[in-house]
């Protein structure tokens, strides 16, 4: 990495501040090429801030007044000679800065290149890189605080402790492999297999987690269903506060699915408002109808509308797919209007399921759903408040093909197979493991994870 890359690490945009980074042995000197200091001169200190212009070297014409930071290796992000240019948030002003950088030495960074510098020289492991882009993605502050857990290391510091006791059955293993002939007393089978064993519990708490994880990382996949003219438009509108559907009393007024993620009690939902659950009358009505039942089997949760004001159609019930009734919450709506719907009934007629009953005109009986949405998702969480959380697909799988090998392990030393089977699965459990924290990942594995960061970070 002898090359000095730059890129705008603010988002696309007007703004008061919009902030350029380059990062590489030659930081320094390109960024002094353009910078003007008002009331100082090179050798800049490191982490100081120093006020100046971005001046066109070859036109001597003014383009910004910018703040100029320092940050010399390895105390700064990538552990290479980092400057941060502190400019006007404007499109074309960073755009000018950022040409002129890359004619002066520079070249545009890819994606995600600042964090994979970081984690090639060492600052970060690969479950931190990883944590930077869920901080920047998080949708509620329970994400955000695993994001940042994972990004000071806690994952990590559990991975390792794992690793340290594997790498310790290996070298048991190994001794009497390697010097069967010397007297020392490696561990026994009964002890390796009790070994495993707690590794293996251990292992099943973190994946364990993965639910919760999943749920604050990717939100909840949710559909407003119903029968036409039941209120679903409105209710979605009240939960994502503000008008973003055409509420209107003319049944099959949504006819195409509209999606929006909100935050329920620190949930994301990524929730859907679908055409309503009737006899379609055309063509274009039934698609709907269609699309909306195949949602209907897909989604993690179903907020059921029913209007209370008219009698119940029992017929609702065989529109639903086949889905688990424990992920239903019915919502009793209009009970602003005279009642013709007990919720003992509706209790009867969806069991299992939650019942709350609300009036989306007047917003009553929001906050009681809301604490019934949040309730259902996390009955199954730990409570404890600072468990290590894995929300990463990559990082479960990893999980789960170390207790593939460990249970592997495990069998041959029932089966009194030779030790050096009993090595080979312990020393592939280790390499899943270190899978994760980017000890044994490939260069393919590192270019699909940081292709997703955007560019400047």
């Amino acid at each position: 990495m002898d090359d000095t890359i730059a890129a705008v690490a603010t988002p696309v945009g007007m703004g008061g501040i919009g902030i350029i980074r380059l990062s590489g042995p030659r930081s320094v000197e390109i960024a002094t090429h353009l910078f003007r200091p008002h009331h100082a001169s090179p050798p800049f200190k490191s982490h100081y801030l120093y006020y100046g212009e971005i001046v066109d070297p070859h036109t001597e014409v003014v383009i910004d007044e910018v703040l100029l930071s320092f940050m010399a290796k390895p105390q700064s992000y990538t552990r290479e000679d980092v400057v941060e240019l502190n400019c006007h948030g404007g499109y074309l002003v960073l755009r000018e800065v950022l040409s002129l950088l890359v004619q002066s030495g520079a070249r545009l960074a890819d994606p995600g290149e600042f964090t994979k510098r970081a984690f090639l020289n060492g600052r970060l492991d690969l479950a931190q890189a990883e944590a930077v882009i869920d901080l920047i993605e998080s949708k509620s502050a329970t994400h955000l605080r695993h994001a940042a857990s994972q990004l000071q290391g806690m994952l990590s510091r559990e991975i390792n402790t794992l690793q340290k006791a594997l790498l310790e059955l290996c070298a048991s293993l190994e001794v009497s492999i390697e010097f069967p002939e010397e007297e020392l007393e490696p561990d026994s089978p009964a002890q390796i297999i009790t070994s495993i064993d707690h590794l293996i519990s251990q292992i099943k708490k973190l994946l364990h987690t993965y639910a919760e994880g999943k749920l604050y990382r990717e939100g909840v996949s949710t559909i407003i269903a119903g029968k036409p003219n039941v209120g679903k438009s409105s209710l979605f509108n009240v939960l994502l506060g503000e008008e973003r559907t055409i509420v209107t009393p003319v049944p099959g007024t949504t006819r195409d699915f509209i999606e929006e993620v909100i935050t329920v009690n620190d949930i994301p939902l990524r929730i859907m408002d679908t055409a309503g659950l009737r006899d379609p009358e055309d063509a274009i009505e039934e698609a709907g109808v269609r699309k909306t039942k195949d949602k209907l089997d897909q989604a993690d949760l179903i907020l059921l509308v029913i209007d209370g004001s008219v009698d119940h159609d029992d017929r609702v019930t065989s529109l639903l797919p086949d889905v688990k009734m424990s992920n239903v919450v019915v919502i009793c709506n209009k009970v602003d209007l005279p009642r013709k719907v007990s919720l003992d009934k509706l209790q009867r007629c969806f069991p299992g399921s939650r019942i709350v009953a609300t009036s989306a005109l007047y917003k009553s009986g929001i906050e009681e759903l809301k604490e019934t949405i949040a309730s259902l998702m996390t009955t199954n969480f730990p409570s404890l408040p600072d468990h290590t959380v894995i929300s990463n697909l990559r990082h479960k799988v990893a999980l789960e093909k170390t207790v593939e090998a460990l249970k592997e392990a495990h069998e041959g030393l029932h089966k009194k197979i030779p030790p050096e089977f009993i090595a080979a699965d312990l020393q592939s459990a280790l390499h899943c493991l270190g899978e994760i924290t980017g000890h044994t990942s490939g260069e393919e594995v590192l270019d699909h994870i940081f292709s997703r960061f955007c560019i400047g970070k």
